[in-house]
Order: C-alpha cells, then sequence, then structure tokens
C-alpha cells in the first residue's frame, strides 16, 4: 500500500476504509484493463480446473462477469455463492449472466438449485472476494466471517486465491484467530502469485 502507517497493528477497520477509498479513485478505463487482465488470467487457469467457485465481483471490487463466462467457455463447472443467513456459504451453478438475480447485502447470485456448503469441496480452485491480501496468505474481507466459515470446507489441495489489485498484496496485515489463510493471489499485473512466506 501507498501509505506507511498501516501495518499488522492497523485496526482492520481502517484497513478497509483505506482500500476503498483507493478502489474508488479508479477511473473506468484501468479498471477495465485490469478485469481484462484478469479475466484473460482465469481462462487459461480453468483450462486445468473442472469445478471452480467463484463470485460476481460488484461495486469496485477486482473483476467483472467476462471472468466468469471465460472459465466457463473453457470448460470449468462454476459455482457462486449464496449468503442468506450467517454460516457457510451454500453454492449455485452458474448458467450464464441472464441467470443472475439480486441477492442479499448487495450481491448477486444464480437462480437454481441452492446447493449445500460442502458442495465448494468439489472445486479445486476457490476464488476469494479480498480487500487485501499479505505474503503469508491472511486475507481482508469485508468483516462478515462467511469465507472464514466456508474454506475449512474445501478439498485440502485446492487453490484458495485471494483476487486483489497489485497494490493489496501486502507484506503484513491484522490476523484474527478466525481468519483463514488463502494459498495465493490473482492480481492483474502480477497473475497467479503463490503466498504462504512469513
Amino acid at each position: 500500500m501507498t501509505v506507511p502507517e498501516l501495518s499488522e497493528n492497523t485496526p482492520k477497520d481502517r484497513w478497509r476504509a483505506h482500500v476503498l477509498a483507493e478502489r474508488r479513485l479508479l477511473d473506468d478505463a484501468q479498471r477495465a484493463m485490469e478485469s481484462f487482465a484478469l479475466c484473460h488470467v482465469l481462462a487459461e487457469l480453468a483450462v486445468k480446473q473442472p469445478s471452480v467457485a467463484a463470485y460476481v465481483p460488484i461495486g469496485t471490487e477486482p473483476g467483472s462477469i467476462e471472468m466468469l463466462d471465460a472459465m466457463a467457455a473453457a470448460g470449468s463447472v462454476i459455482l457462486l455463492p449464496s449468503a442468506h443467513e450467517p454460516g457457510p456459504l451454500r453454492w449455485v451453478r452458474y448458467s450464464g449472466r441472464d441467470s443472475l438475480v439480486a441477492a442479499p447485502f448487495g450481491l448477486q447470485e444464480p437462480s437454481g438449485l441452492v446447493l449445500d456448503p460442502d458442495a465448494v469441496a468439489a472445486c479445486s480452485l476457490v476464488l476469494i472476494p479480498a480487500l487485501a491480501v499479505d505474503q503469508r496468505g491472511t486475507r481482508l474481507g469485508r468483516g462478515a466471517g462467511f469465507y472464514d466459515r466456508t474454506l475449512d470446507l474445501c478439498n485440502p489441495d485446492a487453490l484458495l486465491v485471494a483476487v486483489v489489485r497489485d497494490s493489496e498484496v501486502v507484506h503484513r496485515l491484522p490476523d484474527e484467530p478466525h481468519d483463514r489463510r488463502v494459498t495465493h493471489a490473482l492480481t492483474p499485473g502480477g497473475g497467479l502469485v503463490r503466498l504462504g512466506s512469513e
């Protein structure tokens, strides 16, 4: 990040406010260019991933619906989250953008059969929205805890990938005992980056 006083001792709500403010400064052209880069990487990655858990980016989140279409075109089955109640996420199979409907928290999800939380165990690639991620794999989310409750259900060999902008991969974030770490970051400029170093 560009603000040096942010560190692992900085409260999470201040990190969140900073990242969201930085994202709001992006113009449409930059956002479109970054989304295109993410889409390209995911199209190549999806060729080797029969099942992918993903999400529909909203607001200033990196990415776009096009990344879902690119992975589906590569042959992957795409599961998207359904977050209607506290606890682990439930899942619905993506069958194209026309299947998307409004969901709680300003999200979008496909209409269709809602699968149990453990459906994510079949996915070899799990894309996770994040505001930032550090070199250890600690992810900064929005604070609702849906993904922290879900990641324990994932296949131990799955790629757990936080999708962020290049500047949002940082040295060290604050973490708590309930935080679940991810294995990789995906950024527009760096592509898929392995995490886990101290």
